[in-house]
């Protein structure tokens, strides 16, 4: 199972992606999360883990003749790709769990992100998982992603929806995009909304749009005070938000 975790930019999807790998990982998965936001660099911390991997853009040589680089000696000149195939230097481990990087934006004029979504859309398709296997994708911000077509490979997305009317209009263009893509699993869970009331607002509007609503994460203190250290908490009131999400995931994707 290929998990796009989507949203608007704060909304709360790196988060989030941490907080389903280390649960999924707890019920026995391996769980390789890819770090496919160029943007956001912490996403190892989230995970508890020492260093970040070595970008995947690395591995073929950086952004300049992605697509002729890609076709040389590497894992992307074969037809599938495993996580056995993925040297140690792009893939950390740690007890089951598994962070690649496709690549970051590391300096000014450096050009646009589209090789990396290229890059991410080669690899999602060619990644080949076991039944024990689970891959959850912290996507970029937005939905430029749907247009490079990173998603052609992925069979479920989780929308990340905070109060604001933009994010909630991101997650109705986010919806329309996957169900263009006939992604066949589409959800979304609320972050960030400080009150039941709003929740329950938030909640009416997307049920309108079609959009189901599998959980919503609540406010936790013990969330806030490792989010200082740039850490998500393995126990507390948003760990069991989260279960109930995991637990309704692995329910619809086994129907």
């Amino acid at each position: 199972m290929k998990i796009a975790v989507c949203g608007k930019g704060g909304s709360g999807k790196s988060t989030v992606a941490a907080l389903l790998a280390n649960e999924a990982r707890g019920r026995d998965y391996k769980v390789l999360v890819v770090d496919s936001d160029e943007s956001n660099s912490g996403l190892y911390r989230m995970l508890g883990l020492d260093h970040p991997p070595v970008p995947l853009m690395e591995l073929v040589g950086g952004k300049k003749g992605l697509k002729q680089k890609m076709a040389q000696t590497n894992i992307f000149a074969a037809s599938h790709i495993s996580l056995e195939d993925i040297s140690p230097q792009h893939l950390v481990r740690k007890d089951g769990l598994m962070l690649v990087s496709i690549g970051k934006i590391l300096q000014s004029l450096e050009g646009c992100a589209c090789p990396m979504g290229v890059l991410s859309r080669e690899f999602l398709k060619k990644l080949t998982l076991k039944s024990d296997e689970l891959a959850i994708v912290d996507m970029e911000a937005g939905v430029e992603h749907f247009g490079r077509g990173v998603e052609t490979s992925i069979d479920s997305v989780l929308i990340v929806v905070e109060p604001p009317l933009e994010s909630v209009e991101v997650a109705q263009k986010i919806y329309y995009l996957a169900q263009g893509m006939d992604i066949r699993n589409i959800w979304a869970v609320l972050n960030k909304a400080t009150s039941d009331d709003i929740a329950v607002k938030v909640g009416a509007v997307l049920k309108r749009q079609g959009i189901q609503v599998i959980g919503r994460l609540h406010f936790d203190t013990d969330l806030f005070e490792s989010s200082v250290e740039g850490k998500v908490p393995a126990e507390g009131k948003v760990a069991e938000d989260i279960r109930g999400v995991l637990n309704v995931i692995l329910t619809d994707v086994a129907k």
